[in-house]
C-alpha cells in the first residue's frame, strides 16, 4: 500500500514534518548564520497580537508554536490529512485552535485578524492570477484596519529552475513513520517559461519497497512581479525582508518575506473594490 493513503505522501502530515524537520536540519548544518522560520512568525504574531489566521497551515508547525505564547490563532488548510495531523498535535501540546477546512481563495470566517500569513512558499499552489487575486481579496477582506499580511515566498533561482531535466536531485532522507526504513528523496523538475510553472517530481524511495512519485508543481513568483501583485491587488509593502533573520531584501537573498497592510478606500486617493 502507498504511503499516505489516498492524499499520498507529502500530504501525510507524519511524512510532512518528517521531511520539513530533515530539511531544516540541512540548511542548519550548511549555515551558521540559518533562522528557523517557526521563530520568526512567533515573534509577528506577538508583535500584532492577536487574533492570527494562518493559510494553508498544513501540519501546525507554525500555529501550534503561536498557540503556546498564548497568541489566539485560527490554521486554515485544503488538505482534510493535513489537518486531522494537526489537530492531534494541537491535542498532545494542550493547545486550543480553530482547525478550518477551506480554499485560501474562497473563504469567509465572519472575523477578522490583526495578522494573516502564508508562509513557506505555498503561494506558489495558486497557479493563475486569477487565484491570487482571490486570495489576496479573502485577505483583505479578513484584516482589522491595522493588521497585517505576511507573504513568505523563495527568490527563483534559474540555475535551479533551467537545469536539467533528466537528472535526480537530492531533496531529503528521513526515518520511515511506519518503520520501514529509511525514506529517500529526490527530485526532478521541468520549468514552463510560459505559465511560470515549475513541473515538480519527488521520488520517493521507501526502504526496499518500489518507488512511489507525486507531483508538486509550484508556479514562481519573480520579485518586482510579487511586489506588484500585492500593490495591484490592494496592499501597501511596509518592509520586504530577504530571509528569517530580518535582513533587507537583495538581488541574492534565499527569500522573499513581505510584510504589507492593506490599503483603505480613499487613502492613495483610489478606491479598492471589493
Amino acid at each position: 500500500m502507498k504511503p499516505g493513503g489516498g492524499d499520498g505522501i507529502y500530504r501525510d502530515g507524519r511524512h510532512y514534518d518528517l521531511i520539513t524537520a530533515a530539511l531544516a536540519a540541512h540548511r542548519m548544518a550548511a549555515s551558521a548564520d540559518y533562522v528557523d522560520g517557526v521563530s520568526f512568525y512567533v515573534r509577528q504574531a506577538e508583535k500584532c497580537g492577536g487574533p492570527v489566521l494562518e493559510l494553508a497551515c498544513g501540519t501546525g508547525r507554525i500555529a501550534i508554536p503561536i498557540a503556546e505564547r498564548g497568541v489566539r490563532v485560527t490554521g486554515l488548510d485544503i488538505s482534510e490529512s493535513m489537518l486531522a495531523h494537526a489537530r492531534r498535535k494541537a491535542a498532545e501540546k494542550g493547545v486550543t485552535i480553530e482547525w478550518v477546512r477551506a480554499d485560501c481563495r474562497h473563504f469567509k470566517l465572519n472575523r477578522r485578524f490583526r495578522l494573516i500569513f502564508v508562509a513557506y512558499n505555498s503561494l506558489g499552489h495558486l497557479h493563475d492570477l486569477e487565484s491570487v487575486a482571490a486570495c489576496f481579496l479573502c485577505v483583505r477582506r479578513h484584516l482589522t484596519e491595522d493588521g497585517r499580511f505576511i507573504v513568505d515566498f523563495f527568490n527563483p533561482r534559474l540555475d535551479v529552475l533551467t537545469r536539467d531535466t533528466s537528472g535526480r536531485y537530492p531533496v531529503a532522507e528521513y526515518p520511515d513513520p511506519d518503520g520501514r526504513g529509511t525514506v529517500v528523496v529526490t527530485e526532478s523538475n521541468t520549468y514552463e517559461a510560459d505559465t511560470q510553472i515549475n513541473r515538480i517530481r519527488w521520488h520517493y524511495r521507501v526502504g526496499e519497497e518500489q518507488e512511489y512519485v507525486e507531483e508538486l508543481n509550484l508556479r514562481m513568483f519573480y520579485p518586482q512581479e510579487l511586489d506588484a501583485l500585492l500593490h495591484y491587488n490592494g496592499f501597501t509593502i511596509e518592509a520586504k525582508l530577504g530571509d528569517f533573520d530580518e535582513s533587507a531584501f537583495a538581488s541574492t537573498s534565499p527569500k522573499q518575506i513581505i510584510v504589507c497592510r492593506a490599503v483603505h478606500s480613499g487613502e492613495f486617493g483610489d478606491t479598492i473594490s471589493e
